[in-house]
């Protein structure tokens, strides 16, 4: 029987517990391991080498995507499966293009996380569903904003800080915080003003 082993690198530590625990009951996977930075798994992969890498295309300040481009050219025979909450055209595309041989959103069922694996270790490329449907029917400039996310954004738009729109919306900071760092990372920006102009542009808010 093959055995598939399993690397993730992901820097949410519940995340990494939800896939593992998804995972540690497969007969044909073993789990292996894994990184919550580009470092730290590079230095891992240095010593072991496994199958699959879940990877997780933004890691806090560092680049899943990136990485992933490191470590296929170093190390081509590892299969990388981008692991995201992304769910635009842009980014599926991205961390394709530098040798990712699939993409799932972080929703994805026991199946889907199970399918992709097997998948990619055939030769063949994964998308789940709604990645699929993404890449067909986008192009770079759509964007796809939970009803939260555009909440938020049209509040950011209003000029109200983090606090005020925490105090707004009944969430805690940490939850706002959270969420105006992945609208800079949906859109690309570097700041707020370039995400609001981006935003204006595209008739988001």
């Amino acid at each position: 029987m093959i055995v598939i082993k399993v690397f993730m690198v992901d820097d949410h530590y519940m995340v990494i517990e939800g896939v593992k625990s998804l995972l540690q009951n497969e007969a044909n996977i073993s789990w292996v391991g894994h990184a919550s930075s580009s470092e730290s798994c590079l230095a891992f992969l240095k010593l072991h080498e496994p199958d699959v890498i879940l990877m997780d295309i933004n890691l806090g300040e560092e680049s899943g995507i990136e990485l992933c481009e490191i470590v296929r050219k170093t190390y081509p025979n590892i299969k990388v499966l981008g692991l995201s909450t992304f769910n635009q055209q842009s980014f599926i595309q991205k961390i394709i293009d530098k040798g990712a041989s699939g993409y799932l959103l972080k929703n994805a069922t026991r199946k889907e996380l199970t399918d992709a694996i097997f998948t990619v270790m055939a030769g063949k490329t994964y998308l789940s569903a709604e990645a699929s449907q993404v890449l067909r029917k986008s192009d770079d400039s759509n964007i796809l904003l939970t009803r939260r996310e555009k909440e938020i954004l049209e509040l950011i738009a209003d000029g109200l800080t983090n606090n005020e729109i925490a105090t707004k919306l009944f969430v805690s900071v940490t939850t706002i915080d959270t969420h105006r760092k992945n609208l800079l990372a949906k859109f690309q920006a570097k700041n707020i003003a370039s995400l609001v102009k981006t935003a204006i542009r595209q008739n988001l808010i």
